[in-house]
């Protein structure tokens, strides 16, 4: 095993730490004796990926993007690199292609933990080793879903990076947070054993890339019945007639691969429907497991990054006299931004432990925590970050704004706070509430000794619905 980092050492930054194949990262110690051999080795095989093939390649990636760029009418068309196909190969090479997939990682939801933060903070090791989403879920619901005729139609050349592909479930008509308004219709017709589409989705991310080709569609097949029976999952070729993509759209006014699309009387075979109608929300259940914890610690591995630039930004300028990293001010932010950061990789890693050893059904509330705390944290880091750059941190010479946008979107794309902290707030609400409780929370013996408020429901009677009433 390796050793831990001497916590006097401090010629390393954190993000540098996590580089190092050698050191266990001080926030694995406590869990140590839950990592197995192969943890340890593929981590290692991760870092030298990442340190002999993607740190080189990431210039190239750069300068052939910005010649991609002058070859087509609109940013949103531009084409994969051809060094991404070369990285590809180096990743099947070291077994670390399509790593997301427990027969190729084989290891556990806390072991991929702190690898999906690297992933993070390179996400072209991420796009490489076939790691993205909304591949990745998609892949998951062919893999664990999908019919032998759909895996060899689909999941083969999405699993061998030959094609990309789209989720299609947010609506611009309804609110989308809650899946049960879901409008889209798939009308079967028996006369041709075909499903007609009609529906209306945007913010379907990956639709405007070249590469996609198939879009996992989430619909009704009934809209009466069980509210949770009345949503179908649906394979459909992106080019499929019918199928009218309506514009590119923008996070933050500029344009990304995100599509509005109109699904204008789309036919597809009976066949390109997953496990059978009704079945929606059980696939889109089993399709958002692992990839919940990994999409947060992505995201702390963005703040890890935010926070080294920050000090090194802090260690090159001066302002009124002094180097800016001898400022308090300076300083205390450093400081919150570390804090911070460790709080919600702990929190993370416990709710990856709760997944392991008790299922992610039972983990939801853990899950759900760290999908707020991770994207709100990374927000606030990243900010710092841009605030201590000063206009550099909102150029284009900066990936800071970048960042700063991603992860912004990922707060709603992810599904709204609301959501997560209703669930949450579910659970406290529960739980029997204890006799402590009502002891710390007091009671003012001299409104039931004078009796002046007999009148008034919730003060001398409990109010009619609450825990309190049930006693």
């Amino acid at each position: 095993q390796r050793s831990a980092r001497n916590p006097t050492d401090n010629n390393s930054t954190m993000a540098s730490t996590l580089l190092d194949a050698t050191t266990l990262p001080d926030e694995l110690i406590p869990y140590s004796g839950k990592l197995s051999p192969r943890f340890y080795e593929v981590r290692s095989a991760v870092i030298e990926f990442i340190k002999e093939d993607i740190i080189p390649a990431q210039q190239v990636y750069k300068e052939q993007i910005e010649q991609l760029l002058k070859t087509v009418d609109h940013p949103t068309q531009c084409p994969q690199p051809p060094i991404v196909s070369i990285l590809r190969e180096k990743a099947k090479a070291r077994n670390l292609y399509n790593f997301f997939l427990p027969e190729v990682g084989r290891i556990s939801v806390l072991e991929y933990s702190p690898i999906a933060e690297l992933l993070g903070m390179f996400g072209l090791a991420n796009l490489a080793m076939n790691c993205s989403a909304p591949d990745t879920g998609n892949m998951e619901v062919l893999a664990k879903y999908g019919s032998p005729e759909q895996k060899e139609r689909w999941l083969t050349p999405l699993l061998a990076g030959e094609i990309r592909s789209a989720f299609a479930m947010t609506e611009p008509g309804v609110a989308s947070s809650d899946a049960t308004n879901i409008c889209t219709r798939f009308d079967y017709d028996p006369k041709t054993d075909e499903y007609v589409i009609n529906g209306h989705k945007w913010y379907i991310s990956g639709a405007i890339r070249p590469e996609c080709k198939v879009l996992i569609t989430l619909g009704k097949t009934r809209f009466d019945g069980p509210v949770h029976t009345q949503q179908s999952m649906m394979i459909v070729p992106r080019d499929a007639p019918g199928v009218h993509i309506l514009r590119p759209l923008a996070v933050f006014g500029h344009l990304h691969d995100h599509a509005e699309i109109v699904f204008d009387n789309v036919r597809v075979p009976a066949s390109n429907l997953i496990l059978g109608e009704g079945r929606g929300f059980e696939i889109a259940q089993g399709r958002l497991g692992p990839g919940r914890i990994h999409h947060c610690m992505r995201t702390i591995g963005s703040a890890e990054l935010a926070l080294a630039s920050m000090i090194h930004r802090a260690n090159s300028r001066r302002a009124f006299g002094k180097i800016l990293v001898q400022k308090d001010t300076v300083r205390q932010t450093i400081a919150e931004a570390r804090i911070e950061i460790a709080k919600c990789r702990q929190l993370c890693y416990l709710a990856a432990c709760m997944a392991d050893e008790k299922g992610f059904k039972a983990a939801k509330n853990y899950i759900a925590m760290i999908k707020v705390a991770a994207p709100q944290m990374a927000l606030k880091v990243i900010d710092d970050a841009i605030q201590l750059h000063g206009a550099h941190g909102i150029s284009q010479d900066s990936k800071l704004g970048e960042m700063y946008m991603n992860i912004r979107t990922l707060r709603v794309a992810d599904g709204p706070d609301i959501v997560h902290l209703n669930t949450i707030a579910k659970t406290e609400l529960a739980k029997p509430v204890s006799p402590t409780a009502v002891l710390v929370s007091g009671t003012n013996a001299n409104i039931a000794k004078y009796g002046k408020y007999k009148h008034v429901e919730g003060v001398l009677t409990p109010v009619p619905g609450t825990y309190l009433s049930k006693l």
